[in-house]
């Protein structure tokens, strides 16, 4: 029951998101831009985040170049061709890895890991009340993680990675805003209603029956007495 409920969250989480893709999935297939991203100069051990297209994305630079990130792919699972899983992961390989949950701890240039975006560097430092490590703490941390990784895109994602590599404690900004939208769309009595609604249709299209009836009536009984 668990496990189908932080599905459901998810694929909702993914819904929540979808209003910001802009380009169409043939456009994510191309390389990202050949303009290198701006940013301040790098550390080893900065935090670096940049915009990808359904989310805010995270890495711990290494050094030279290199850039260690947890990214959901779905190339491992189709492919073990290492030529083809290490060239950079478009959109829509990242879209498809978090509905799979595969995703690994891996190492990629600047410019793979920022896919034409800016980044931002350390800024979440101002946001978490934490400490932050030190730079070589923090790149030891992420380079201990590097390889096949546990993912989840709400409780063990990215952010919380590179939290947990920085601060020492995984935590996710992104997942509570997510939540914190769930709990007042809860809250919101409308929802009693739309519910009460869809129910309705759905027992109209489909019958009077015991998959159409009853959650007809727990839904939104359910809603009503959370809110």
């Amino acid at each position: 029951m668990l496990d189908s409920l932080t599905f459901l969250l998810e694929k909702l989480f993914l819904l929540a998101n979808f209003h910001v893709f802009k380009v169409s999935w043939s456009s994510d297939e191309r390389a990202p831009k050949t303009a290198a991203p701006t940013a301040p100069p790098l550390k080893r051990g900065d935090l670096l985040e940049v915009q990808r297209t359904l989310f805010v994305h995270f890495g711990i630079y290494l050094g030279d170049n290199r850039v260690a990130h947890l990214m959901p792919d779905i190339m491992p699972v189709l492919t073990n061709d290492m030529k083809l899983i290490t060239t950079v992961v478009t959109n829509k390989r990242l879209i498809l890895g978090c509905i799979y949950r595969n995703a690994s701890v891996r190492i990629d240039s600047v410019e793979d890991f920022a896919y034409g975006a800016n980044i931002l560097v350390n800024d979440m430092d101002r946001r978490v009340k934490a400490p932050a490590m030190t730079n070589e703490d923090v790149a030891r941390r992420a380079e201990k993680l590097i390889g096949a990784f546990p993912y989840s895109l709400l409780w063990n994602n990215c952010e919380h990675f590179v939290t947990y590599c920085r601060y020492g404690t995984p935590t996710s900004q992104q997942t509570e805003k997510f939540c914190n939208y769930l709990k007042m769309a809860i809250r919101d009595q409308r929802s009693v209603l739309l519910t009460v609604l869809l129910g309705m249709m759905s027992i109209v299209c489909f019958g009077l029956a015991p998959s159409t009836t009853l959650p007809t009536i727990l839904v939104p009984f359910t809603l009503w007495m959370a809110g």
